[in-house]
């Protein structure tokens, strides 16, 4: 049995919207036959796909980073900017393909806020430096009157895009990675490219590359030397993690949320250290903005891909695994919103991705769309703190793991209580009680799990519903609800309460 106890005191923070963000990277066919293929029945008047746009606002993503990822470690900005017949092709370095430049940062961002996201958007701090970086958000975001400003206005958009959040490069603590730099240089241009930035547009935010993965020989080490720079110039530290389950056991898979609360923890306490040793009053956030789960022991890495190949790269298809993987991933980006600002999943469509398609014909939901979609439109309000009370079981990786994962949030506006769980347990129910007696009144609004009798069952074109979340019984007595969670399953809980009575304010004071 796991159980867990809310309370509308216990409160860790607001949940940022920009938690349940996605990432579009050229790659593969993130881009072409991805969400852009105009051939497609489907396509719009910029050729979009319609189809993988529905199933983007189904999805919920409400940020979307671009362009990279390593690509941006050697992308010029300008080739996919003007006339379409006017842009040249150029050699990819970072994943070996010739990039036609049809979609560039006009056509992206008409087409991320069309489909209700808020764009992120990369700069090349590989083979490039400030002046490029200071030009981009100078075409982006100044109004008119300037060169660049005008160039963007001849280009169709009139207005300035108003690009909020930017990524200072991408990944280059990353040997692979185009530009690859130590973190005494990365740190100083980083400092320089944000002065720059920030002289062009004072409103933006700004992101510092973290390490690549926890793996990293300078894990830590290189935050510390980067964030020496940079701290008091810029607003997040980045984190990327992904997980591969080919090479470990399910157990060991199934908990490999373990490894993204300590980097989220350990980074935090770097940033925090960086701070109060340059005496700062600013405390930085973190953006995870690449995480997912990635078969990478699959892919033979590029410098086996050859500037002929297809367009096919990295089309991990997920099953139920997974899915809970993703699950449990959200819960922990929840459980630190009082540090985790952004939260981008990798990729959005066909690499590594929730989203799958068919040149030419469908687009369907991965089983890892559904936490992701369930967390994006429930998780409101601010989150509570949950420490479940349950058995563990022992990890040669991990250590000891929870068999039940959870978190809750609670929206005050509409008095909706949410509870997100998993369980890991691979043959196992787990009964779950929850004790909401501080919220007297509450009933069930509904309950669903994602599981199946066989965890291997995937979701394909022909069977697009194979894996997705079904109605669970849910019962509320005596102030306790009542679930029990299968095997290998992700949960969520809505209960319905009124708002709760704010806990009254204690003052103290002295009297002589």
């Amino acid at each position: 049995m796991a159980t867990i106890t809310l309370d509308p005191a216990f409160r860790v923070a607001p949940v940022d919207r920009r938690l349940f963000g996605t990432f579009v990277e050229h790659m593969g066919r993130c881009v072409y036959t991805g969400i852009y293929e105009p051939e497609h029945d489907t396509a719009d008047d910029l050729g979009f796909r319609r189809d993988v746009a529905d199933l983007v606002r189904t999805l919920g993503p409400t940020v979307v980073r671009y362009p990279g990822g390593n690509f941006v470690s050697s992308y010029r900005w300008e080739d996919g900017v003007g006339p379409r017949a006017e842009r040249p092709q150029r050699l990819d370095l970072a994943w070996r393909t010739v990039e036609s430049n049809e979609v560039g940062v006009d056509e992206f961002v008409g087409w991320s806020r069309r489909a209700g996201m808020e764009p992120i958007m990369a700069v090349n701090l590989g083979t490039r430096g400030v002046q490029e970086a200071a030009d981009l958000l100078e075409y982006c975001n100044h109004p008119g009157g300037t060169r660049l400003s005008d160039l963007r206005r001849v280009n169709g958009s009139k207005e300035p895009h108003d690009i909020r959040m930017w990524c200072l490069g991408n990944e280059l603590d990353g040997p692979w990675q185009v530009g690859h730099k130590t973190a005494q240089e990365y740190g100083r241009l980083a400092a320089e490219t944000a002065r720059a930035m920030r002289m062009v547009d004072p409103r933006v935010e700004l992101v510092a590359c973290g390490s690549s993965n926890s793996a990293m020989p300078t894990f830590a080490a290189w935050e510390r030397e980067v964030l020496e720079h940079c701290y008091d110039l810029v607003d997040h530290v980045s984190l990327h993690t992904y997980y591969d389950p080919a090479p470990v056991e399910k157990t060991t898979h199934l908990a490999s949320s373990r490894d993204l609360d300590r980097m989220i923890t350990t980074i935090a306490a770097t940033a925090d250290h960086v701070g109060a040793r340059l005496r700062s009053r600013r405390r930085l956030t973190l953006a995870v903005d690449e995480w997912n789960v990635w078969y990478q022991s699959r892919f033979a890495g590029q410098d086996r891909l050859s500037y002929d190949r297809s367009h096919e790269l990295i089309e991990d298809v997920y099953d139920v695994y997974d899915a809970v993987v993703v699950g449990s991933l959200l819960i922990t980006l929840l459980r630190h919103a009082d540090r985790v600002a952004i939260g981008c999943q990798a990729q959005l469509v066909n690499v590594i991705a929730p989203i799958l398609t068919r040149p030419g014909g469908g687009a369907w939901a991965q089983t890892i769309f559904h936490p992701f979609a369930q967390a994006a439109a429930h998780a409101r309000g601010e989150v509570l703190r949950v420490e479940p009370q349950v058995a563990t079981y022992e990890d040669g990786l991990y250590g000891d793991v929870p068999l039940v994962e959870a978190v809750a949030t609670l929206d005050d506006e509409s008095g909706t209580l949410t509870i997100m769980c998993v369980n890991r347990s691979l043959a196992e129910t787990v009964r779950l009680e929850a004790g909401v007696r501080a919220f007297p009144d509450a009933s069930v609004l509904e309950a669903t799990a994602l599981w199946d009798d066989d965890p291997s069952a995937h979701n394909t074109e022909m069977r697009p519903d194979r894996v997705a979340p079904r109605p669970m019984d849910v019962t509320v007595e005596d102030g306790i609800a009542h679930a029990h969670l299968p095997p290998v399953s992700w949960a969520v809980i809505r209960l319905q309460t009124t708002r709760p009575t704010p806990t009254p304010h204690v003052s103290a004071s002295l009297e002589g």
